[in-house]
């Protein structure tokens, strides 16, 4: 089993800034694929950014030059540092981790106001 813990989420202002952090624990015995979805109200769930275990990187269009996914393996947490947002951004982030199965964390709320 593999437990995902977020943190980081809050309310800031349109351009401000957030780091989003994901520890994971558990069975991980290697580095892994992990990454970031977010879903906003009546909306789908949409992949905001991803890290290969060999630290390529993916970002959704709407996000890329402004957030920044990277990640210490020794303490098997990922990161988002989330620049200039934008009141759209607004939605629950959740981390995810693929291993012989894909794990979630339990989400963490964002909100941007204009």
């Amino acid at each position: 089993q593999v437990q995902l813990v977020e943190s980081g989420g809050g309310l800031v202002q349109a351009g401000g800034s957030l780091r989003l952090s994901c520890a994971a624990s558990g069975d991980i015995f290697t580095i892994v694929p992990m990454g970031w979805y977010r879903q906003a109200p009546g909306k789908q769930r949409e992949l905001v950014a991803a890290i290969t275990s060999g630290d390529r990187t993916n970002y959704a269009d709407s996000v890329k030059g402004r957030f920044t996914i990277s990640r210490d393996n020794a303490k098997n947490t990922v990161y988002l540092q989330m620049n200039s947002l934008k009141p759209e951004d607004t939605a629950v982030y959740y981390c995810y981790l693929v291993s012989y199965m894909t794990y979630w964390g339990q989400g963490t709320q964002v909100t941007i106001s204009s």
